[in-house]
């Protein structure tokens, strides 16, 4: 291939992540009001818009499922970051902050984001088809980790509360870590082939589609860089306008933890786009790969990490989730299982789906 063949990077993809970091960093600790709020969600919305992009560039370099695997946990690293310091300034406010974040990115990735891929993806292309022994195996590891991790503490008698033992958190991190280490050694070397798209799944239907055509090295890591500038800026805009968004779960009287749903979702979103764009594009695989592997991340690397933290943090550490919380995990993971039974899915299975976000959504806003 010659070098006028390889990718170019559009401008405002290269200037764009430097410039929202800027922002971010004139605007951090601020209270935003009127003018300047409506600009850092503008702000935020650019962070989204150029992530996706850089992401997708990196994707179509080292091919799948690296690339989903980049984005995946890119984003977690920089978020469990953020709910690590936040636990560390504020450890009397912050008990409930890790299991709030690791379960609404459960619900927002494995119902949210599958059930709208599903569903567009299906809505196009009438049924949408998929490798059941790869997904299953995210299913299956997701059902383990969510479950040691989250619903354990609720019935654990060796501290008081929905809490672990000291001991007993050190098992649920390692555990946590052993599962995903081995899922990721699976997807990325083992078993490869089991998160690849099916060969007929179809191509974009844009011919002109600039990702048809393949970066060089330089490029894939100039990318890469920019995408986790983006990845910061999204995370940091997204606490930013954090008290805004608290401002507002107050207005409507709904309980706290609505503050880090809205959060997820908002950091969340770079791998939403490129999700649904992958869908729309019959690579349900894709999107299956990036949903399914961003809940695992979100799992799998911050309970370690908060276990680890928790040697630093002096206040209680809730993990144990809320009858309401462990019926919808349960649920999801039932119809999740179901869902990849046949590797097919038409949009009965996406419907499903969202239904279930929808309930979550709705029970955060009135429990």
């Amino acid at each position: 291939m010659s070098a006028t063949d390889e990718m170019t990077l559009p401008r405002w993809s290269i200037w764009l992540p430097p410039v929202v970091l800027v922002i971010l960093a004139v605007t951090w600790g601020r209270h935003l009001e009127g003018v300047l709020l409506v600009f850092e969600f503008a702000a935020l919305v650019a962070a989204i818009t150029v992530a996706v992009h850089h992401a997708e560039v990196v994707a179509h370099r080292v091919g799948e499922p690296y690339g989903t695997l980049i984005l995946a946990i890119g984003v977690t690293v920089i978020e469990v970051g953020l709910i690590v310091t936040l636990m560390v300034s504020s450890p009397d406010k912050t008990a409930a902050l890790a299991r709030d974040t690791v379960f609404s990115a459960f619900m927002i990735a494995g119902n949210g984001v599958v059930g709208i891929c599903l569903l567009v993806g299906a809505l196009k292309h009438q049924v949408v088809s998929f490798r059941p022994e790869g997904v299953a195996g995210a299913v299956a590891t997701l059902g383990a980790v969510a479950t040691l991790s989250l619903v354990l503490p609720t019935f654990t008698t060796s501290s008081s509360g929905p809490t672990f033992s000291g001991a007993q958190l050190v098992f649920a991190g390692l555990a946590s870590l052993v599962l995903y280490g081995t899922f990721v050694l699976v997807q990325t070397v083992r078993h490869r082939e089991y998160f690849l798209p099916i060969d007929d799944a179809g191509t974009p239907d844009d011919p002109d589609d600039d990702h048809l055509l393949l970066p060089s090295n330089r490029t894939t890591w100039l990318s890469l860089v920019l995408l986790l500038a983006a990845l910061v800026a999204v995370v940091g805009l997204a606490k930013t306008v954090s008290p805004a968004i608290e401002d507002g779960v107050r207005s409507i009287g709904a309980p706290e933890t609505a503050v880090g749903v809205v959060i997820a979702l908002l950091v969340l979103a770079p791998e939403t786009v490129a999700a649904v764009r992958a869908a729309l594009h019959n690579r349900i695989q894709t999107s299956l790969n990036l949903a399914l592997g961003s809940a695992l991340a979100s799992i799998g690397l911050t309970i370690p990490v908060i276990a680890l933290a928790s040697i630093w943090l002096s206040g209680p550490l809730e993990l144990g989730l809320g009858p309401k919380d462990i019926v919808l995990l349960a649920l999801t993971l039932v119809i999740s299982t179901l869902t990849t039974v046949m590797g097919r899915a038409n949009v009965l299975q996406g419907a499903i789906h969202l239904v279930v976000f929808g309930a979550f959504i709705f029970l955060a806003v009135t429990p």
